[in-house]
């Protein structure tokens, strides 16, 4: 198998460093990736090109110059949740600037599977390692309680959210954390169990093969209960009308985060393309469909025109039925919808003059092409951004057609 593998790998004239980073591959990844290795040339050379912009400060490792390519890392299982605040924000948490992974960026709590605490994942090169399932959830139940201090757990005698004294509940963070004590069992002991019910699928994202630390995420939306009356403006909440207390969000004391918010979908966006904040574009990309259905734009990429006037009960619940229906719409439905981000060829051969490239989100990763499993992304859909060194700016979501052309758009 060897001296087969050795040819096959001669006629693609890939470098020796490139076949022995592949022999340690999963024999369907290994084989995926060296047939067609000639046809993502173009695309690994358009992301190479986007991506020499970062640097460490931004989540990316500096690119190191020269052809010799090296195989696509494993990606690390995780989960994130877009958490629901009772009046229709999402929780954002801005991360240290030490961070190996998005510093300085806002993103929504999570973070990679545990298998002591989580459970076990199939491995690597099986498809399963990229669908959802109760080890994702937990792991979105657990790092959310580690991030922000919210606990995604319902009562074993009632079935409402569980409460817990703050005192017990920062030390079930640090706890937890320290892998001290199992998740599940801190969780059994204050009389509670993770609710990986009310979590719902909203799309996976594989990290580019062209960056060191690689990533696939499940990504999750998850209500917290509605309040009777809900004004949309931050800390309007009133606990003595709530069914549950809900705990204000806070950082786990400066671990892996400085602050933890929730804001308006549309506000965050505006926030991003202000440069006040930075978001990558799975978290832009996101936020900006959670916009359209809880955030009355007049037209999709209004995010400043956001009405301030309190909302019923009534509507809030509305708009959370409106965004669930459209989660479970599309071929895939955006339950099962997985994204890979590529750097699309420019327009008629010339660069944006904006400095922006446009990422297409219709392909699934090497892992799961690899696999024929006829997962998809998005196709009528793209990204554009600036990466520059201080992270992604200028982004915006716009139809594939406006940034590549309909001729480029048929042919998908």
């Amino acid at each position: 198998m060897l001296a087969t593998f050795t040819i096959r790998a001669s006629n693609c004239a890939l470098p020796s460093s490139v076949i022995v980073r592949l022999l340690q591959l999963p024999a369907p990844i290994r084989s995926f990736a060296t047939s067609s290795y000639l046809r993502v040339k173009q695309d690994d050379r358009l992301l190479t090109e986007a991506l020499r912009g970062q640097t460490a400060s931004n989540g990316f490792t500096p690119m190191a110059p020269g052809n010799d390519k090296k195989a696509p890392a494993i990606p690390r299982p995780s989960a994130s949740v877009l958490l629901v605040s009772p009046n229709n924000q999402v929780l954002l948490l801005q991360r240290v600037k030490q961070s190996s992974a998005f510093p300085s960026a806002h993103v929504f709590p999570g973070g990679n599977v545990s298998a002591s605490h989580d459970g076990e994942l199939p491995s690597p090169d099986s498809p399963g390692r990229h669908v959802d399932n109760a080890v994702y959830r937990m792991a979105a139940v657990r790092e959310t309680f580690e991030e922000s201090g919210i606990l995604l757990a319902r009562n074993n005698g009632f079935g409402r959210l569980i409460e817990v004294l703050e005192a017990e509940r920062e030390e079930g963070r640090r706890l937890v954390h320290d892998n001290k004590v199992p998740f599940a069992k801190w969780l059994a002991q204050k009389g509670g169990r993770a609710d990986v019910e009310g979590l719902i699928p909203f799309t996976r994202w594989v990290t580019p093969t062209n960056v060191p630390k690689r990533f696939t995420t499940q990504m999750y939306l998850y209500f917290l209960p509605t309040l009777n009356s809900t004004p949309i403006t931050e800390g309007s909440q009133d606990d003595d009308e709530a069914e549950v207390r809900i705990p204000v969000p806070t950082t786990d004391g400066g671990l892996e985060h400085t602050t933890a918010r929730f804001l308006p979908a549309s506000v965050w966006l505006r926030l991003a393309q202000e440069g006040r904040i930075i978001l990558f574009p799975p978290q832009f990309f996101l936020l900006h469909q959670v916009a359209q259905h809880f955030d009355n734009l007049p037209s999709p990429t209004a995010y400043g025109s956001i009405s301030r006037d309190p909302i019923p009960r009534e509507e809030l619940e509305a708009r959370r039925k409106r965004l669930q229906e459209f989660v479970a719409t599309g071929e895939p439905p955006w339950t099962e919808k997985c994204i890979s981000p590529t750097v699309q060829p420019p327009r008629d051969g010339k660069k944006r003059e904006d400095g922006r490239v446009v990422l297409g989100l219709h392909r699934p990763g090497p892992e799961l092409e690899a696999a024929k499993t006829g997962r998809k992304g998005v196709a009528e859909q793209c990204v554009l951004v600036e990466f520059k060194k201080d992270g992604p700016r200028k982004l915006a979501v716009v139809s594939r057609e406006e940034a590549i052309g309909s001729s480029a758009s048929a042919r998908l």
